[in-house]
């Protein structure tokens, strides 16, 4: 679906990213991982066309990304920043029906914007101003307008939702049903690329992982491939001990002393 290819991004006199290939098929659910300053979000960043590479070229289902025309774009695509701020005074049900400005058919997505929010758990907040909801609340809604913009008829799209720390704000159980709404993405059909920090949730929701340090990415593959003891020492400085969960079969990584 989408293709980065040789990716350098500079700032300050230093690659921020540094020849950085990336792909996201349709159908998988992609994480990327990596400490503070890995380059994650501006990798993101250049894949959604906020940021030009300074080398590279980005692809978007077979055509350069800065080929497309913008509301085509983003009728195919929608991304979901680390944050996100509202100065007026709308309800989360607006919030969520603006995902379908690119459409311009709101006014005929009533049932489709409440099963968004129904998916993301925040169908009870439709009728609160936004600006009195917790963090972990407002994430779902923008998790639930972003799902109403691409779409949530099964196994008709080819389409790409990118989320930056999408869980960031969220209480466990919320975490992973949004992680679960990811994967749900992804089996209907769509290419799903996260930015997490929780190893473990990566390792249970993702079919790939990439692995960046200082720019680069210095592993990828399944989590079972990625997620050994010693390359996440030499990632993160911990020390881990890796087992299996016992219903899933995905590694689970115990932090030691």
């Amino acid at each position: 679906m989408i293709r980065g290819e040789n990716l350098t991004f500079r700032a300050g006199g230093r690659a921020l990213v540094d020849d950085v290939t990336v792909e996201v098929e349709a159908g998988k659910f992609v994480a990327i991982l990596g400490p503070n300053g890995a380059g994650k979000s501006t990798l993101l960043k250049m894949l959604c066309g906020q940021l030009r590479p300074h080398d590279g070229t980005i692809t978007f289902d077979g055509k350069a990304l800065s080929d497309w025309n913008p509301m085509e774009l983003a009728r195919q695509r929608a991304v979901l920043p680390q944050s996100t701020t509202v100065p007026f005074n709308f309800t989360a049900y607006e919030i969520v029906l603006l995902g379908r400005s690119p459409h311009g058919d709101a006014s005929k997505c009533h049932d489709m914007a409440m099963e968004a929010m129904k998916w993301t758990e925040c169908d009870h907040l439709a009728d609160r101003i936004v600006n009195t909801l917790s963090g972990g609340e407002m994430q779902r809604v923008n998790l639930a307008r972003v799902l109403l913009q691409i779409g949530l008829e099964p196994g008709t799209f080819r389409r790409l939702l990118i989320l930056d720390e999408p869980i960031s704000s969220l209480d466990p159980a919320h975490q992973h049903g949004a992680l679960r709404v990811a994967r749900r993405v992804a089996h209907e059909g769509a290419g799903v690329l996260v930015v997490l920090h929780d190893l473990n949730l990566a390792a249970q929701y993702a079919d790939h992982i990439i692995l960046m340090q200082s720019g680069k990415i210095v592993a990828q593959g399944t989590p079972e491939d990625v997620f050994q003891p010693q390359l996440v020492r030499d990632v993160f400085s911990i020390d881990v001990a890796i087992v299996r969960h016992p219903q899933t079969g995905t590694p689970a990584m115990l932090v030691t002393p």
